[in-house]
């Protein structure tokens, strides 16, 4: 009798196990390179979490860790491992700083799902099947933020105030530069790298310099970009922005934000990890699947200017205007302005 009770009991706390493994909350954590507050690439993802969280339910259904300003990769690698270690689900290393080190930590948590963008290595070559990957397609809106730039321009100059050439950063100038010279193909367009994602202070030195030089609309993107639209907007110019709505703050100063969508991305990439997929997928936000979208300040436009923003995103969409990613593949014309006004900063 005691052994047939032992039994019962047993399978009663197995039962209860299983249950509670269930109910769980699925646990995301996640390492950025800024803050959650920075107005661009580190806040419309951790945003992107927190609404995905309420979607499936709120803090019982999704737990969200994050570390941020992690400018030492050493101490993001560890913070990932750390993660790992007490079991989080889901671990995004949001920045390509952080590759090297993810595919290390991914590689021995096996059981655990990873991702990082923008990129698109999702370790196939290694042997790594818990490896997600994100990116990007920046250059499209871009373009069509370029084509209203190049029409709100009164000095033909407008200046590009620049992170680093790589990654959604380099695209997103691309972009922008075609729409620019799609629509005036004189327009002056200055382009200056501060060197790092970072960098505030050289950020607003490039944008002060460019505006000098005579631009009257200026763009850029990361989290340094504050300082330049603060420039601009003491100006009285115009500022364009990418990766996150920028116009709550300078709401008459930026015209419009390219901004990123990451909930559907993440929803997939949750619902799959759920499902036992736990990577090998690479997502890709553009403005036909809506992972691109246009937040408009209170800037007037002339009926003119949106039927021209609408007919560049719908010749996108369709195909009809392919957006170069890369200065080589750019028309002559802007592969020349590009390279002439490139001042990288030490």
């Amino acid at each position: 009798m005691k052994k047939i009770l032992l039994v019962v009991l047993l399978a009663a706390l197995l039962s209860v196990g299983v249950v509670s493994a269930q109910n769980a909350p699925f646990k995301v954590a996640i390492v950025l390179p800024s803050t959650i507050t920075d107005l661009s690439w580190s806040q419309s993802m951790y945003e992107g979490l927190q609404a995905v969280q309420t979607a499936m339910g709120g803090e019982t259904k999704m737990e969200i860790a994050y570390t941020e300003n992690m400018f030492d990769v050493t101490a993001a690698a560890q913070a990932m491992r750390d993660y790992a270690d007490e079991g989080y689900n889901l671990i995004i290393a949001h920045g390509t700083q952080y590759g090297t080190s993810m595919f290390e930590v991914a590689a021995d948590y096996p059981d655990i799902s990873f991702a990082w963008g923008t990129a698109t290595d999702v370790g196939e070559a290694q042997g790594l099947k818990n490896i997600y990957a994100y990116q990007a397609d920046a250059e499209q809106g871009a373009y069509v933020e370029g084509v209203i730039a190049a029409m709100l321009t009164k000095s033909d100059t407008i200046g590009i105030v620049a992170p680093i050439p790589a990654g959604d950063a380099l695209l997103y100038n691309v972009g922008f530069e075609q729409g620019v010279l799609a629509t005036k193909p004189d327009a002056n367009v200055l382009l200056a790298y501060t060197g790092g994602f970072g960098m505030t202070t050289e950020a607003t030195q490039i944008a002060q310099t460019q505006i000098a030089a005579g631009a009257d609309v200026l763009t850029g993107s990361s989290q340094q970009v504050v300082g330049a639209i603060d420039a601009i907007q003491t100006a009285k110019g115009y500022w364009f922005g990418t990766q996150y709505d920028q116009s709550g703050q300078w709401p008459n100063t930026v015209v419009v934000s390219e901004a990123y969508d990451w909930v559907p991305t993440l929803t997939d990439m949750i619902t799959s990890i759920q499902a036992g997929t736990l990577g090998g997928t690479v997502y890709t936000l553009t403005l036909e699947n809506k992972g691109l979208t246009f937040v408009y300040g209170k800037v007037e436009l002339s009926d003119e200017i949106k039927a021209a923003a609408e007919a560049a995103t719908t010749d996108i969409i369709s195909g009809k205007i392919v957006v170069k990613q890369s200065l080589d593949e750019a028309t002559p014309e802007a592969t020349m302005e590009m390279t002439a006004e490139a001042t990288p900063a030490s």
